[in-house]
């Protein structure tokens, strides 16, 4: 019988975890295989936190279960546990004030990236075969890329949202992380939905701008890695993807997620006069500040940009960059002033697929200072199915690197 872990060995797990696993299927493509899910999936007669103990003392126990986790179940997948997240999903960092910081088993004196930090701490650690999280602006694939994992972000609107706490919807989705990408592929063929834009990757764009803003020993790894498994993909062409536009591209994330939570997480965070870590605080005082013209100037822009996007990722083609610029912080720093040049760097590479609605997979690659580092590949709407082949076909290429 499969039950929860005896110890939370990477403290990934927040206070209200199961008890014991959710029900599930005797049989299925997912037998005997564990997950965990991040602390924003709902859960009938559980509440959720959203990494913030104010917030979990105000909820309400739900309704119905997220239908993600249900299909998993349906396929004899177990779910044992339920993740620590950063507060209100506000950071790219993976700490969280009030629950503690998981540790990134793959270097121990960093952090694991966030938001989805306790779900890549406990499958980096063992914990289960694979878990859930979200991605907004990044917290799926930054975890990944820091703990050594292979994590989706998939086309907007793939992976039912349904029963997950929205933060800013026009760029929320549901991802997963695994340590095997035989896994991994067979976790995306059960949760993908909709429309699959079937074709063989034969050009490959490499985000030249995107590399060079990458940290030296991350970049010489990358470089590194291309050498070993050029046979395996298509010759790259270099390309200037954003330029020097990228600093407008990442502000204008910045501002419609920040925008569209003042719908979302904020009427709570100010009617409870809730008690936020100081770098979340900011960003909530940052997004209540947003104007109406303010949004509409990066709606404007977002459209741009994503018609430049598509036009590039077309079927049979995928864009390449660092899944990250730096190196994993080390656990020690806080959530501040001392991060922001973190953040914004960071959100420069994760803004692109979000900004078009395109799947984006981070496969572990290198390492790189004594941290994993993460390769992404950008794909064409619809295309997360030659994403996750991709995945299998360079894993043992990579396997040596890591």
């Amino acid at each position: 019988m499969i039950s929860v872990p005896s110890a939370d060995t990477a403290g990934a797990l927040v206070p209200h975890t199961l008890k014991k696993p959710l029900p599930c299927a005797k049989s299925g493509p997912l037998a005997g295989l564990t997950f965990m899910v991040k602390d924003l999936f709902a859960i009938r007669g559980r509440k959720v936190s959203n990494g913030n103990p104010d917030f979990y003392a105000h909820a309400t126990p739900a309704q119905e279960t997220a239908p993600v986790i249900e299909r998993l179940l349906a396929t004899g997948a177990s779910c044992t546990g339920i993740t620590i997240c950063d507060e209100f999903f506000y950071s790219v960092l993976g700490t969280n004030a009030h629950y503690g910081t998981p540790v990134n088993t793959r270097a121990p004196k960093h952090v694991t990236g966030g938001s989805s930090c306790g779900s890549a701490a406990a499958v980096a650690a063992s914990m289960c075969d694979f878990a859930l999280g979200s991605d907004t602006g990044g917290s799926i694939r930054v975890p990944a890329s820091f703990s050594g994992l292979y994590g989706l972000r998939p086309t907007f609107g793939r992976i039912d949202i349904a029963g997950a706490t929205p933060m800013a919807p026009s760029y929320d989705t549901i991802g997963f992380l695994a340590r095997d990408a035989e896994l991994f592929r067979k976790i995306g063929h059960v949760l993908l939905e909709g429309a699959c834009v079937d074709a063989d990757i034969k050009r490959l764009i490499l985000a030249e701008d995107i590399f060079s803003r990458a940290e030296v020993s991350k970049d010489a790894a990358l470089w590194e890695v291309f050498s070993r498994i050029g046979r395996a993909l298509p010759q790259p062409e270099r390309k200037i993807v954003a330029g020097d536009d990228i600093d407008d591209w990442r502000d204008a994330f910045r501002v419609i997620q920040g925008f569209e939570i003042q719908s979302t997480l904020l009427p709570f965070v100010q009617s409870h006069n809730v008690d936020l870590e100081p770098g979340i605080r900011e960003r909530f005082e940052m997004a209540a500040a947003i104007t109406y013209q303010e949004v509409e100037a990066a709606r404007a822009l977002r459209a741009e940009i994503a018609e430049r996007l598509l036009g590039i990722a077309r079927p049979g083609t995928v864009i390449v960059l660092p899944t990250t610029p730096t190196p994993p912080p080390e656990r020690d720093i806080p959530d501040g002033a001392s991060t922001a040049e973190f953040r914004t760097l960071t959100l420069q590479s994760t803004c692109l697929a979000g900004h078009a609605g395109l799947p984006q997979i981070s496969i572990p690659a290198a390492e790189a200072a004594g941290c994993p580092v993460g390769l992404s590949f950008i794909g064409w709407q619809g295309g997360d199915e030659a994403l996750l082949d991709l995945a299998v076909k360079l894993g043992p290429l990579l396997a040596t690197s890591i």
